[in-house]
């Protein structure tokens, strides 16, 4: 908390040049990173490299948010003569809860844009994948953010969750996860005396596809494949539910029987 006010008075421009090296020396560091995504994540080369470049474009993108929008006040319109200028500046301390699904990607997201508008952030990753998350940490504190502005704070979930949601100098949450967990957090912060903390929140879905009799088969079977069983289906963009026409069920469904029983599970550093 104390370290906050200084880092919101670096200003956008300075701020913006540490997410920008932070992206470069995720780049640099793209074969650990991406090893440390497969051994703890489970994810396949392909996959990893996804979560790596998604990382990466967080930094970049919130960096130039950064730059263009807390660079300095802004003059507004003064019709009657007075002078009027609005400025953004970080709310306080905020609370990263990253998933284990895209344990570079969410997580570097979540802490990225809280360090750009001005916040000093205390990064929850998850339970699964905290060496990755660890690395991620370094490579920014080695970019130029501060420890004392960005802590990492791995442990368990709900016992970390309980001291943090409860400190009087949160101001704000990202969490990305269960709709029950959502929940959880939602009702520990409005429960508090005084201002309620900011709660940004992305939860599960039940995602449909629906295939028509224009669909085609081969085509369908496929991303109904890749939605559904990406990181094991655990995903909140994954296919829950596939509605198909009764024209061509037959064939889809023995179609994406077949497709199914061709999958082939194994240590993921094996490309095939």
């Amino acid at each position: 908390a104390s370290a906050q006010h200084g880092w919101d008075l670096r200003g956008g421009v300075a701020r913006a040049a540490i997410l920008e090296r932070a992206a470069d020396l995720y780049e640099a560091n793209s074969i650990r990173l991406m090893a440390l995504l497969v051994r703890e994540a489970g994810k396949t080369l392909d996959n990893a490299m996804a979560d790596l470049r998604e990382a990466v474009d967080f930094l970049r993108y919130y960096a130039q948010r950064c730059r263009a929008e807390f660079a300095g006040p802004v003059l507004l319109p003064g019709p009657t003569g007075e002078r009027n200028e609005i400025s953004l500046h970080g709310r306080g301390v905020f609370a990263c809860i990253a998933p284990w699904n895209f344990p570079v990607a969410i997580f570097t997201g979540q802490v990225a844009a809280a360090l750009a508008a001005g916040n000093s952030v205390v990064a929850k990753p998850a339970e699964q994948t905290p060496l990755v998350a660890h690395e991620a940490v370094r490579l920014l504190h080695q970019a130029g953010v501060p420890p004392e502005v960005l802590q990492f704070l791995p442990g368990d979930g709900a016992r970390i969750g309980k001291v943090m949601l409860s400190h009087a100098a949160l101001a704000g949450v990202a969490f990305t996860g269960s709709n029950d967990t959502a929940t959880l957090i939602n009702r520990a912060l409005a429960a508090r005396d005084g201002a309620i903390p900011a709660l940004i929140a992305e939860t599960g879905g039940m995602n449909a596809m629906i295939v028509d009799s224009s669909a085609l088969p081969e085509q369908a079977v496929r991303d109904a494949l890749a939605s559904a069983f990406d990181s094991a289906g655990q995903r909140c963009s994954a296919a829950r539910l596939l509605f198909v026409q009764d024209d061509v069920a037959p064939r889809v469904i023995a179609m994406l029987k077949g497709a199914m029983e061709e999958l082939r599970l194994g240590d993921p550093l094996d490309y095939a």
